[in-house]
């Protein structure tokens, strides 16, 4: 589930702390870079957990419902909603299971927001859509936890608040674990019952290595890399660069010099869009032309082995993830 991109991002939020907390203390600084990772993690299985959390308050709901039925002879309430499939299947993952007792994740001290969310749940136009249709199978089920995500729960400010509250980490981190909690929804098949496989932590111990490779050699050659801004800035006011502007140039050069197989115009991109996030208004231009010419430079002096990609210079944005890893949830217009 921890992928190139939220690598980069933690590297990122971790250079840039190093340099500012005075410690230097390299070890520890990667510890924190893995601990933040983790916590990534935790973040993916505990929104999870929300569904699961949301499922259970509709079924005492219904069950509310239900005796006050009994008593007053009116018409029963709908169970359709939680006998939800995919939601029953979740409930009943192992993986989820096994994750959520063993970290003690529980949604139990915000049960004020789980009940807000419920309400907001049944006035939605998809939930009353889904319980009016006469399509009744795991793919209709499956879907309707879907959409509900995309629409109710992957931009909600108060969720947002709720999260950091709990931890410093996830304040930068649910955009991009929303995605991989929708791709998780989408993977589910009945046929695999409680047994189905969520994301790993990882998908492999390559990646696990790009995370302390990637922020070692930032750290360790930074007197290199800053030589080769320096060379290659005549024609950029290198003293007009914020500070962040260097780190994540030096973290870019860090990515080009040492990984070979990760293409130049994916390192450059990666960073240009960090930088527009991270940095001021102007940096993503800035660092792009520096970059660029860095770029040239690495190559011209056999610091790489590497070629400016014919993409790149058409001005084409090309993706790590159009090279090498499955493409992640496409927004719908919805």
């Amino acid at each position: 589930m921890i992928n190139r991109e939220l690598i980069r991002i933690k590297v990122v939020q971790l250079t840039y702390a190093y340099y500012q907390n005075g410690s230097k203390n390299i070890d520890t600084a990667e510890k924190e870079l893995l601990y933040s990772l983790s916590k990534a993690y935790d973040l993916y299985n505990y929104l999870l957990y929300l569904i699961v959390a949301l499922s259970r308050e509709e079924r005492h709901r219904v069950e509310v419902a239900t005796q006050r039925a009994v008593r007053e002879g009116s018409e029963m309430p709908s169970q359709r909603f939680v006998n939800n499939r995919f939601a029953m299947q979740l409930e009943e993952n192992k993986m989820l299971n096994e994750f959520v007792d063993t970290q003690h994740l529980s949604w139990d001290d915000d049960m004020e927001f789980i009940r807000k969310l419920c309400s907001q749940i049944e006035q939605s136009s998809t939930y009353k859509d889904y319980m009016a249709s006469t399509e009744d199978n795991y793919e209709a089920d499956r879907e309707v936890w879907r959409k509900l995500y995309r629409q109710l729960i992957q931009e909600n400010e108060e969720l947002d608040s709720i999260l950091e509250e709990k931890n410093l980490y996830w304040n930068d981190d649910k955009e991009v674990v929303d995605t991989f909690v929708l791709k998780t929804i989408k993977r589910f098949d009945p046929k695999n019952k409680s047994n189905q496989e969520l994301l790993p932590e990882y998908k492999d111990e390559e990646d696990r290595d790009f995370a302390r490779k990637l922020f070692r050699a930032t750290i360790l050659n930074a007197e290199t890399y800053q030589r080769y801004m320096s060379e290659t800035s005549r024609n950029w006011d290198f003293s007009r660069l914020a500070y962040m502007d260097v780190v994540i140039m030096q973290i870019a050069i860090a990515e080009m010099v040492t990984f070979p197989n990760i293409p130049i115009q994916v390192s450059i991109n990666e960073y240009v869009e960090l930088a527009k996030l991270y940095s001021t208004p102007k940096s993503g231009g800035y660092i792009n032309g520096m970059l660029d010419a860095i770029a040239h430079y690495l190559i011209a002096t056999h610091k790489v082995y590497k070629v400016m990609d014919a993409q790149r210079v058409a001005g084409q944005k090309v993706e790590e993830d159009d090279i090498e890893n499955e493409p992640d949830e496409v927004p719908e217009g919805e």
